[in-house]
């Protein structure tokens, strides 16, 4: 069927982009997002390191995958070698240097690595106040104090990074409180500054 010039469009096409958007709505909106494994955000590093890194390594990749990693200088030596093996990356022998002593400072053997298959479930109920409270003083208090909490405002997901990253150090709580600790965190420490 052609258009026509100020016609109007065929009825089959209108009906294809209704049963297109019908489709797209029913889909739950947390289930675009939420099925995805959540992934380390690594602060870059100050001072001569975080040049080189500008300079050599993020233009063609990020710093968050090395958080995977848990490796001694010749680990870190290695890894990095074989990831650029076929690419020709002029990077000096004190600039490797810098990034080999940061990486195994910041990623060595004696840190815990960022898990690698954390989906974040779904969560239907939600902490009130004084629940999140609770699990906050059981799961953190052992190894610092609330005012490292209290003092934060992040996003959802910048929080569920350092809870994640927590519980690997040791905080005892299920994928379950992590989410709804998530949430309510997002929702009380959250960035507006007027929660």
């Amino acid at each position: 069927m052609k258009w026509r010039r100020g016609g109007v469009a065929p009825r089959w096409s209108v009906a294809a982009v209704v049963a297109a958007a019908s489709v797209c709505g029913v889909a739950p909106v947390a289930a675009q997002f939420l099925e995805k494994p959540t992934r380390p955000q690594v602060e870059p590093p100050t001072g001569p390191v975080r040049q080189v890194i500008f300079k050599n390594c993020i233009s063609c990749h990020g710093i968050d995958d090395y958080a995977f990693n848990a490796l001694d200088r010749a680990g870190w030596t290695a890894l990095i070698e074989t990831r650029h093996k076929d690419l020709n990356v002029p990077v000096s022998n004190e600039d490797r240097d810098l990034v080999l002593d940061w990486v195994v400072a910041r990623f060595g053997p004696d840190s815990k690595p960022f898990p690698r298959s954390y989906v974040p479930p779904q969560i239907t109920t939600f902490f009130t106040d004084p629940e999140a409270q609770t699990l906050l003083g059981s799961a953190c208090t052992s190894c610092h104090g609330l005012d490292r909490v209290n003092e934060k405002r992040y996003s959802p997901d910048r929080w569920r990074v350092i809870t994640v990253d927590m519980r690997e150090r040791g905080a005892k709580v299920t994928d379950e409180e992590l989410e709804r600790l998530v949430e309510w965190l997002g929702r009380v420490r959250g960035t507006n500054p007027n929660q």
